[in-house]
């Protein structure tokens, strides 16, 4: 059900055409796209192979890459084509449908990263 503040939220104006649902500018000035500070880690990079909470699917998760969103997304498309699998990038957190562990952590080590294998 939709509610008042959801029904009055500006989406386009004459004066400075359409306007970006996150911050309220226009899309042309949208500070929210803006490429964010990567974030900060300890330098190791962490690769795991989790189930929980996705139905006894499991994935190959890596943590801990201190790249910003536009690279991390751009490893993350290089890491799951060289696997042949699905996954995505989001939250700094790169997953990959199935266990690529042993691919993605000598993939990352070639690039220079420290890396380690986290879990069981």
């Amino acid at each position: 059900m939709a509610t008042l503040g959801d029904l009055s939220r500006l989406v386009y104006s004459t004066e400075q055409g359409r306007i970006c649902p996150g911050c309220g500018q226009p899309v042309a000035g949208c500070i929210c796209k803006q490429a964010k500070p990567a974030p900060k880690t300890d330098g190791i990079v962490r690769v795991a192979y989790e189930t929980k909470g996705r139905k006894g699917k499991g994935v190959t998760v890596i943590r801990g890459v201190a790249l910003d969103a536009d690279a991390l997304a751009q490893l993350g498309k290089q890491l799951k084509s060289g696997c042949g699998s699905g996954g995505t990038t989001k939250d700094g957190v790169i997953e990959i449908q199935g266990d690529h562990r042993d691919f993605v952590i000598p993939a990352l080590q070639k690039q220079g990263m420290v890396v380690k294998r986290s879990g069981g």
